[in-house]
């Protein structure tokens, strides 16, 4: 069976410029998924002449009037881009046309409009931010990234259901435990909302491992981590923080002399072997289109996901690319010099 995605070719800090060569070069790594590239069809096809790349029977081209700026609020895009490349790339799998979305766009819009189009599945309230991060023993799923800032004790447990299926699905990992980020391990420590929230879990036919700390999530202590948006969100952004910190000084020792860039080349089979123990498994998988499993296991068959969120990752920009605009909005990629 052929999978069919429908992709927002407008949505990101570039826009087509990023989006449309990703979809070429996915299409290139996978034979059997077909790509709905949303947007305004003038820039898409644009880039697919500069990329020789005409389009065809795995590959077409969905017009979409309007785009979701990166500082455009949620209210607005729902309310006043109805024709957006991010919503109609959502009606695309409500109407059964696609099976699933991709999006790199403005993450608050994108959870609106999804929740707003698709709905819910029921016994779940609200969709949370997943994102699988390498650990001493494989890779634990964290959830939520930041979908939602306040959360109550069942919503906390939602997202442990859905952080288990999912480590499920993409690992084949049978029964995965699950731990509830908290500032101590014992039952006394956290707040209400955490103390009510481990109560539920341990009473839930989750296998809840306990309370878990910062340093449990790169431990690998357990499979699934839950914790509010708020927190996860600023947990994901220090571990970003560091590990850019560790690569520029790495970079910098290596550079000092002629000894030490000698040292680097002796190092650098480790170096790479470093670099793809930290890419997950799951993304090997996502790659190469085969789903990781642990060693005796069989892979496990699940449903598709709706919609996929693509977590972007803040970086520095060059005088050149910050000087660019998105083809869609006429504006500078939010967080550049001269963005609104």
């Amino acid at each position: 069976m052929t999978l069919t995605v429908a992709v927002d070719a407008m949505g990101g800090d570039v826009g087509v410029g990023v989006t449309v060569p990703a979809a070429v070069d996915f299409l290139d790594r996978h034979p059997d998924v077909r790509l709905i590239l949303v947007g305004q069809p003038d820039a898409i096809e644009d880039e697919l002449t500069r990329l020789a790349r005409p389009r065809s029977g795995r590959l077409t081209v969905h017009a979409a009037s309007q785009v979701v700026a990166m500082d455009d609020s949620p209210q607005s895009a729902l309310k006043n881009k109805k024709d957006s490349s991010m919503r109609v790339a959502i009606n695309l799998v409500k109407e059964g046309q696609a099976q699933a979305a991709v999006s790199a766009g403005n993450t608050g819009a994108l959870m609106a409009t999804a929740r707003f189009v698709l709905k819910t599945i029921p016994g779940i309230d609200r969709p949370a931010i997943a994102k699988l991060l390498p650990t001493m023993k494989g890779e634990s799923c964290v959830l939520d990234l930041g979908a939602n800032v306040d959360c109550t004790p069942e919503q906390l447990l939602q997202f442990g259901i859905m952080g288990a299926t999912l480590i499920e699905g993409v690992t084949g990992r049978n029964n995965p435990t699950v731990g509830l980020l908290n500032i101590g391990s014992e039952e006394i420590k956290g707040n209400d909302t955490v103390k009510q929230a481990a109560e539920l879990l341990r009473n839930s036919s989750l296998n809840f491992y306990g309370n878990v700390e910062g340093n449990d999530i790169y431990l690998g202590t357990v499979d699934v981590i839950v914790t509010d948006g708020f927190t996860g969100n600023v947990a994901l952004k220090t571990s970003e923080g560091l590990a850019h910190m560790v690569g520029a000084l790495l970079k910098q020792e290596f550079g000092r002399n002629l000894f030490t860039r000698l040292s680097a080349l002796a190092a650098l089979p480790v170096l790479k072997h470093f670099k793809k123990r930290l890419d997950s498994p799951a993304l090997q998988w996502r790659q190469s289109g085969r789903p990781a499993r642990h060693r005796g296991q069989e892979p496990r068959r699940h449903r598709q996901p709706r919609f996929w969120l693509c977590h972007r990752r803040g970086r520095r920009r060059s005088p050149r690319q910050r000087n660019r605009t998105h083809p869609g909005t006429g504006q500078p990629p939010a967080g550049c010099a001269g963005a609104r």
